[in-house]
């Protein structure tokens, strides 16, 4: 009679890095070919707990090197602790626990939650990573979501026609030192708007498709520049890890050149203590002229691989590319080719970050970020105002958005000459730059128009700066007016909402005579007079014209 291990088969699906477009672990998952075991197994613990067992045997038969991710369901977890079968498969395929991530399946309801996260506090502790999975199509609560503070968070496509939401789970990730993930992606746009929103990895049949035997390739479409979530401080080095080629501290010079031979994309070798700590690293070209050289094999091949590596060089998984960099300026000239280990707050091994990666993609940021420089100011644009307003917004923070632009500005031109009006323009610009606090971003987007976003308690030195300096172009005496909108959390979902409560502001600020300011506050009528008098004859000019229009584009 055949057992109901022989109705089930197992399938691959790739798990995509979108900045070095590899393949950074698999998904393995449970194809039943009859009966409806999954359904069984989401009730029967112990059934769940053997899938999962068997999900890593069948990754070991096809001698894959990637990371894997296994499904179980919450309940399962809560239930048998600290899976046994599973803890115990990965020991008899010979794989590390760090690099087998559990992914935590939905449904929630019903499942202990003290008895949970203990589960999790147990088999994180022999080294397995935590994902929670289904976020957006499950019914994971947000409080439990942050005290099970998991490695991996892992968002339903679905989620991405919501992007306050995705913006806001980015938000949760980087606080709990998370990465992002989007599942189900079928389409280039969906991979778009995954990056856009700050997804550092996907999966979905755009890249490959479940199949029987582990991808080799995935496809990642061409994205443009514009499509690039903006770094915070410099991209996390999450975005650019690629799995790990581990061996135990022990392997002999032999074993690691069979890995290297039989793995050409292997760039080099981590040699780990039992702890899953790197010991040594064994770089391929070195490595193997070493073992090719005269005498080489029989002098080395029985010999520890250790003696041939070097002192492994390592950051830690919430450090930015840059100080990857720094990492490796300040080491030998002959090592800038070696990967460099990414390990977590254990000091274990989560993977390697290439060089090549981290310089494409921050040049690559930098010319971004020059295409988006107004030519005239050398200030952003716009959608950088409105990305880093989206986000703030994400992030629950107050804000202040203000809009300000010279008086009278058609005047100025035609009476004084474009080259003096271009530089008011400048001088304009460089008086909010110096007068900008670190938190504060200074954008002009076009014409004499400029948008600030700031805290609002850097506002009145801020605003007296610019407002108080006596400006002039061709001897003609220039007023600016500013105006402010108060975002306080919850008053505005995004920045075109934002943008709609600045723009009467702007026209009570040009009504005023001389330097003006008026400050108002999102969702509330009415707005307060800081400067300016009378009514005046002002009107702005160029592209802010219609400021909601232009800074929601």
């Amino acid at each position: 009679m055949p057992s109901w291990t022989d109705m089930i088969r197992f399938a691959f699906q790739p798990v995509v890095n979108l900045t070095t477009g590899g393949i950074a672990a698999l998904e393995t998952l449970a194809r039943p070919e009859s009966g409806d075991i999954l359904a069984q197994a989401r009730r029967d613990p112990e059934l769940d707990g053997r899938l999962a067992a068997l999900a890593i045997r069948a990754a070991a038969r096809r001698e894959t090197l990637l990371p894997l991710h296994v499904n179980v369901f919450a309940g399962t977890l809560a239930d048998l602790g600290r899976l046994s079968a599973l803890r115990n498969e990965v020991r008899e395929a010979g794989r590390l626990p760090w690099e087998v991530t559990v992914d935590v399946v939905p449904p929630y309801t019903h499942v202990p939650q003290h008895a949970l996260l203990e589960a999790v506090a147990a088999v994180r502790g022999e080294g397995f990573r935590i994902c929670a999975d289904g976020i957006g199509d499950g019914d994971v609560p947000l409080r439990l979501l942050t005290d099970l503070a998991p490695e991996l968070m892992k968002l339903d496509v679905s989620l991405l026609s919501r992007p306050a939401a995705v913006y806001a789970m980015r938000t949760l990730c980087d606080q709990l030192g998370a990465l992002l993930s989007v599942e189900g992606v079928e389409t280039e746009l969906q991979c778009a708007a995954a990056l856009s929103a700050g997804a550092q990895l996907a999966q979905g049949d755009l890249f490959a498709p479940p199949a029987r035997r582990p991808s080799a390739d995935v496809y990642v479409p061409e994205l443009s520049p514009g499509v690039r979530s903006a770094p915070r401080s410099g991209p996390s080095v999450g975005q650019f890890v690629r799995p790990a080629a581990l061996l135990p501290a022990t392997a002999s010079a032999g074993e690691v050149r069979a890995l290297l031979t039989g793995s050409p994309d292997v760039s080099g070798v981590l040699l780990v203590d039992p702890f899953g700590v790197p010991v040594r690293s064994v770089h391929r070209s070195r490595f193997l002229l070493s073992m090719s050289g005269r005498y080489g094999h029989a002098l080395y091949a029985d010999r520890p691989a250790a003696k041939l590596g070097d002192v492994p060089r390592t950051v830690g998984a919430d450090a930015t590319a840059w100080e990857v960099l720094d990492v490796v300026a300040d080491g030998d000239r002959d090592r800038t080719s070696d990967d460099v280990a990414v390990v977590d707050r254990h000091g274990r091994c989560v993977g390697v970050v290439r060089l090549a990666d981290l310089v494409r993609a921050l040049s690559e940021s930098r010319v971004e970020e020059a295409a988006g420089l107004n030519p005239l100011t050398r200030l952003p644009g716009s959608d950088a105002i409105t990305g880093e307003v989206d986000r703030r917004i994400a992030d629950g923070r107050t804000f202040a958005l203000s809009w300000l632009d010279i008086d009278h500005f058609k005047q100025v031109n035609d009476g004084a000459g474009f080259v003096a009006g271009d530089e008011l323009i400048r001088s304009v610009g460089r008086a909010l730059q110096l007068s900008a606090s670190e938190a504060t971003m200074v954008g002009h987007i076009g014409g004499d128009d400029f948008l600030v976003l700031a805290d609002p308690d850097t506002l009145d030195p801020l605003a007296s700066s610019v407002l108080d300096t006596p400006w002039a172009a061709g001897g003609r005496a220039v007023t600016l007016s500013l105006a402010t909108v108060l975002c306080a959390p919850g008053s505005v979902i995004d920045h075109r909402q934002a943008a709609t409560s600045l723009a009467p502001l702007k026209q009570a600020a040009k009504a005023l005579a001389g330097a003006s300011w008026v400050l108002g506050r999102a969702g509330l009528p009415g707005h307060e007079v800081r400067r300016g008098t009378g009514t005046g004859t002002g009107t702005g000019t160029g592209p802010m014209e219609s400021y909601g229009q232009t800074l929601t584009g």
